[in-house]
């Protein structure tokens, strides 16, 4: 059952916004703009891994390095944020000290309605950065924020964190197998 599920989610993924999710990160890379990307539980492994993907195997295949950066792994600072300020401040209080107008916000969230990447994508709004959320099919509040939603159509939170991997390693693999960034890139 979970497997026929996941293949119809897979089967389902909006292809389009895939690919204007590709468009953002070559904009950024091309803009020399920094990348951040957050979630929570799974979908912060997911963020992790993507940075790692993006930053190491995407930048060599370029030749030239993206600026990326998962705001779920620097834990002393994620939990001081928590402890002093409130939870909800981990990710937005990291792009206060770094991010510019210009850009790059991702949030990954299988509600979209985390409060700390609701007020991530909020701020990152207000401060001029593109916007982009990974969301599950009850969409939430980020995917009201994002500028671009890519939206799995499916609740259940093993198989969206599965599709939301597999969304982040498409926009990888876009850089790693095509590196000279073609219309046909997803």
């Amino acid at each position: 059952m979970y497997v026929a599920a996941h293949i119809r989610d897979l089967q389902s993924l909006p292809l389009a916004q895939i690919a204007g999710a590709a468009e953002l990160l070559h904009a950024a890379h091309a803009a020399n703009r920094r990348i951040f990307i957050f979630g929570n539980g799974g979908s912060a492994a997911n963020a992790s891994h993507f940075a790692t993907d993006l930053g190491k195997g995407a930048s060599d295949a370029l030749g030239r390095r993206f600026k990326v950066l998962s705001l779920t792994d620097n834990v002393a600072w994620l939990t001081a944020i928590g402890n002093d300020y409130a939870y909800e401040d981990v990710f937005v209080r990291q792009m206060e000290n770094y991010a510019e107008p210009g850009d790059l916000a991702i949030s990954v969230s299988v509600s979209g309605d985390s409060p700390n990447c609701v007020k991530a994508l909020s701020w990152a709004q207000a401060h001029g950065l593109a916007t982009i959320a990974l969301v599950g099919a009850k969409r939430g509040r980020t995917a009201e924020l994002a500028q671009l939603v890519i939206e799995i159509p499916d609740t259940h939170y093993g198989r969206v964190e599965d599709a939301q991997m597999t969304v982040l390693h498409l926009l990888c693999y876009a850089f790693m197998e095509l590196p000279e960034f073609g219309s046909n890139v997803i």
